[in-house]
């Protein structure tokens, strides 16, 4: 019996042989001429052919552009300096690069409206944005942005700068820049100056004047520069920090007074027109400027031929002696120079919205 129980109890101890084979049968059986470095090899061998393909498709693309009309899109109405700039070296990229160039006039919210349009487009070099002052203001200015202008665009270069100018009605009691100030402090909030939108170089220039000469003015938004002139000649609004070329013939007929400029020194084409620096306002400075981008994910190939036409296109004589008689002049920097200033404007813009108390929309 003894004997019995023995071989009952030997026959329930697994069999450490068995058990080994019984786990060895169920792993899956590996070839013995199978090499994992292979499958690693075949995976980067297609992800350079892909790149590689993906390569020669944008040469292939860059090297064929332009094939189809191009159109500049610029953020704020007809019939102002951006719009009279998007116009110029639109015609003059028109016969370098051999297809139609259209602007399209997209004006609102601060450049967001015209933002948003160019970041929906294709990143294929046939949309191009004018971007200006309020393109760098826009993110201190307007909340929940439907663009980033530091990601979503790759800057192409600068075309032009232009001072802005102190222009008053004729009916305000004020004949400098020091008398204006005073009625300003006498009067906070009374003083009005109109501007061609939120965001807008104009609009910018009235807040940085009020935080450089202690003054609160009520600021009035219109949609464009044009609309700011006719605004302030019929005294819908007694200022304004606009262009001082096209308010010249008003100026002469006594209809507004041109105070002073607001370029850091006097303005060659205008050397008869102090600064507003040096009539009082320390340290003031603002050089409305204009430049040209894309969307990101633009052909580097096709960005440096933009940069090259657009380049030529500003430099052209009768573009010079038209942009002369609109009080600008030409100012073309390569796309990593004209990306460093973007940036540098975004702080500079930052920093007078958080002074000046300036809420996002």
């Amino acid at each position: 019996m003894n004997n019995d129980i023995k071989r009952q109890a030997g026959s329930r101890q697994p069999s450490v042989g068995s058990t080994g084979r019984k786990f060895a049968a169920s792993r899956p059986a590996i070839s013995p001429t199978h090499n994992p470095r292979s499958t690693i090899h075949a995976f980067f061998a297609f992800c350079l052919l892909t790149s590689a393909f993906c390569l020669g498709m944008a040469v292939a693309q860059a090297q064929g552009y332009p094939v189809k009309p191009i159109r500049i899109v610029v953020p704020l109405a007809p019939g102002g300096g951006n719009d009279t700039m998007a116009r110029l070296v639109g015609s003059k990229l028109a016969d370098s690069l051999g297809q139609p160039v259209v602007v399209e006039n997209r004006p609102g919210a601060g450049s967001a409206i015209a933002s948003e349009l160019v970041v929906q487009a294709p990143a294929d070099g046939y949309t191009l944005y004018l971007v200006s002052t309020s393109f760098t203001a826009a993110p201190s200015l307007v909340s929940k942005l439907p663009f980033d202008p530091i990601r979503d665009f790759v800057p192409i270069t600068r075309l032009a700068v232009v001072p802005g100018a102190l222009i008053v009605h004729a009916s305000l009691p004020v004949k400098s820049v020091r008398e204006y100030v005073a009625l300003a402090r006498a009067r906070p909030g009374e003083v009005t100056f109109g501007s061609a939108g939120i965001g807008s170089g104009s609009h910018l220039g009235g807040e940085l004047f009020k935080i450089h000469a202690g003054v609160n003015l009520l600021h009035v938004p219109y949609k464009g520069s044009a609309v700011v002139t006719t605004a302030l000649l019929s005294g819908e609004v007694t200022s304004a920090f606009t262009n001082p070329i096209s308010s010249m013939p008003h100026v002469k007929a006594g209809r507004i007074r041109n105070l002073g400029v607001t370029s850091a020194g006097r303005w060659p084409l205008l050397p008869q027109y102090p600064t507003l620096a040096e009539s009082g306002v320390k340290g003031y400075e603002l050089l409305i400027w204009n430049g040209m981008s894309v969307k990101t994910g633009t052909s580097p190939e096709i960005v440096k031929r933009l940069h090259g036409a657009l380049v030529k296109a500003a430099g052209a004589p009768d573009v010079v002696k038209r942009l002369a008689s609109n009080g600008s002049r030409p100012m073309v920097q390569s796309p990593d120079d004209f990306a460093a200033f973007v940036r540098n404007e975004i702080g500079k813009w930052a920093r007078v919205a958080k002074a000046s108390g300036l809420l996002r929309n």
